[in-house]
């Protein structure tokens, strides 16, 4: 959830490490902090509490030398966030450790670390690291070795870097649940936890995998397996342009990314939908044996992600004719459930690496699945790496914590599973040409809807007092819904629910009155007349409409009621189409509001704890 960045360079480091964690921002954090080790073994270190800029103006006052270092942003998990809290965190005044993850049997380690001397300064459960590493390397021959013995005793996540100031050209770096990549250099070495933090300096790069350990010098990467053997990890060159992270002429990224969705859209459908063909090895090798034999999909996601798997579940069994279930992860992995035959497990992450959606992977693979595909937006992260199959949206960088790009390129992904999967079990050529004709129309279809923000920006203004709100919904639509209140909740801090409309009279009603606005999501379908049926029941209760329509839907405007016309569009890519304007109204609300809408507070951008 929070950024890694590390070095060993013959050049100074500390800029580097900044710039790494100024590039890691938009995850997610309330402090950072920065250690450094010279040629003379001269440890140094700075802490700030808050953003990133408040570390660099620091350093620019009092610098810091040396050629390898460790740098950190924290996302508190135990501790208030302080600068005290704030990585990293030292033992005996030569090892310095960054964490992400957490440590779930720190305190039973803080105890017996107190027990033979040891002295904790802050509430993080990072700093048994630390100490941990100090007391094994008593009895240890090098850092390597110390830390291999370390891991050992963690229970829980962790992603970890470890330093130390007598052994001053060496960094040693441990992965278990919490993504770490190493980035390799002319005569110097990084370590990050995203690769984004490096591409200024490095475009190759190599990830870690699970109970993985490495060594890193200035001229040699070491890897070990979780069973402390010798192992060699793929590297790869990034394609990914380091220079995505610009905002241009937009005020934050989020709406940045909001414009950015027709073409990110066009580059999730190129080379992959041609016509009425559907390239089925898009999703990997082996795509076309493996779709032939599933009788039963089971979605795993969390967040937005579910959301865009709630949607593919009307979409695989009304047009599929596929089975489907779907599941937030951390419940899935707490629960005993039964797999039918021939089952695929999907997994939907922008990241790639939310902790519940990859261990509730791991678990499936236990269970007897046919298979497994992810949606992802990471190539090379571990949910494409340890699936069967993987469907790339290429999204492009999102920047964001509120996710707009990567959802809508998600809701693409899903409707072209539900397009490849129908073609094995009935899908009539008819409805396979109009999914596929219904998906080339929908870059120009949003840009129509994205000529409404001005509109929608008005609007906004009636929610400028609002502390509530209710997002209805039916059908594919209440996904839609659940995902506009979200939208709303995360980045203005307005409280909102989202219900299935026909739901209404069974409790939200209740709620109804001139202080709780009610949005709607009305495109012209089969079930527009219960729609219309359930707004009555809210204008009959004096609550206050807003409702994105379709044109032809016939909604009028009236002092209960303001619609928004939203373009004809068909219906089979209406819940996409009608994204686009929750986000833009959560967006403007957000500024009307006055919050930090790319980092609300409280929220990471990619959840690697529990």
């Amino acid at each position: 959830m929070c950024g890694i960045v590390g070095a060993v360079a013959q050049r100074d480091v500390a800029e580097i490490l900044v710039e790494g964690l100024r590039r890691l921002e938009y995850r997610g954090y309330d402090s950072a902090g920065i250690a450094t080790v010279d040629q003379q073994g001269q440890l140094a270190s700075a802490k700030r509490l808050g953003k990133v800029q408040e570390l660099a103006q620091a350093i620019a006052d009092s610098p810091l030398s040396g050629g390898t270092g460790i740098a950190h942003t924290r996302w508190a998990t135990h501790g208030a966030p302080s600068e005290v809290n704030a990585h990293p965190h030292f033992s005996s005044g030569n090892i310095a450790v960054v964490h992400n993850g957490i440590i779930e049997n720190h305190q039973s380690l803080r105890n017996r670390l107190q027990e033979l001397g040891y002295e904790f300064v802050s509430q993080t459960d990072t700093e048994v690291i630390g100490h941990l590493v100090h007391h094994e390397l008593k009895t240890s021959d090098n850092l390597l070795a110390a830390v291999q013995k370390t891991v050992k005793q963690l229970e829980g996540a962790y992603g970890t870097v470890v330093m130390d100031s007598t052994d001053q050209d060496r960094i040693i770096v441990a992965r278990s649940g919490s993504p770490l990549v190493i980035g390799y250099g002319l005569g110097e070495n990084f370590i990050a936890s995203d690769m984004m933090a490096l591409l200024p300096v490095t475009r190759k790069f190599a990830f870690l995998e699970e109970g993985d350990v490495a060594e890193v010098t200035r001229f040699e990467v070491n890897i070990f397996d979780i069973n402390d053997a010798p192992v060699q990890r793929e590297s790869k060159e990034a394609s990914v342009n380091h220079d995505s992270g610009d905002k241009g002429e937009y005020r934050h990224y989020m709406l940045k990314e909001t414009y950015e969705q027709p073409t990110a859209i066009r580059n999730t459908l190129d080379g992959r939908l041609l016509s009425d063909s559907l390239d089925i090895n898009t999703f990997g090798a082996g795509a076309e044996e493996i779709f032939k034999d599933i009788e039963h999909v089971q979605i795993i996601a969390c967040g937005t992600s579910y959301h865009s798997g709630m949607v593919a579940r009307y979409w695989l069994e009304a047009l599929a004719g596929v089975s489907c279930n779907i599941e937030i992860a951390s419940e899935f992995r707490y629960r005993k459930s039964h797999v039918p035959k021939n089952a695929l497990l999907v997994t939907i992450s922008q990241s790639g690496e939310t902790a519940d959606t990859l261990a509730a992977l791991r678990l499936a693979k236990e269970l007897g699945y046919r298979a497994s595909l992810t949606i992802c937006n990471v190539d090379g992260s571990s949910l494409v790496r340890e699936s069967d199959l993987a469907f790339m949206t290429k999204a492009g960088v999102e920047i964001g914590v509120a996710s707009t790009k990567a959802f809508t390129t998600q809701l693409v992904g899903l409707m072209m599973m539900t397009l490849a999967l129908g073609k094995y079990h009935g899908m009539t050529e008819e409805t396979q040409t109009s999914i596929a004709k219904a998906l080339m129309t929908l870059p120009s279809k949003l840009e129509e809807v994205l000529a409404l923000a001005s509109s929608i920006e008005d609007l906004a203004e009636d929610f400028a007092d609002k502390n509530h709100a209710l997002f209805l919904g039916r059908g594919d639509q209440y996904p839609i819904a659940m995902e506009g209140a979200l939208k709303l909740k995360e980045i203005s801090y307005i409280h909102a629910e989202a219900y299935a409309a026909g739901e209404l009279k069974h409790g939200p009603l209740a709620l109804i009155d001139a202080e709780m606005p009610v949005i709607v999501v009305a495109p012209k379908n089969d079930l527009i007349e219960k729609l219309k049926s359930n707004v009555e029941e809210v204008r009959a209760r004096g609550g206050l409409m807003y409702v994105f329509a379709d044109s032809n839907a016939n909604f009028t405007s009236d002092d209960t009621m303001k619609v928004i016309d939203v373009p004809v569009c068909d219906e089979l890519i209406a819940p996409i189409v009608y994204t686009i304007p929750l986000q833009l109204l959560s967006y403007y609300v957000a500024i009307i509001k006055g919050t930090d809408v790319d980092q609300p507070r409280n929220l990471a951008k990619s959840v690697t704890v529990e």
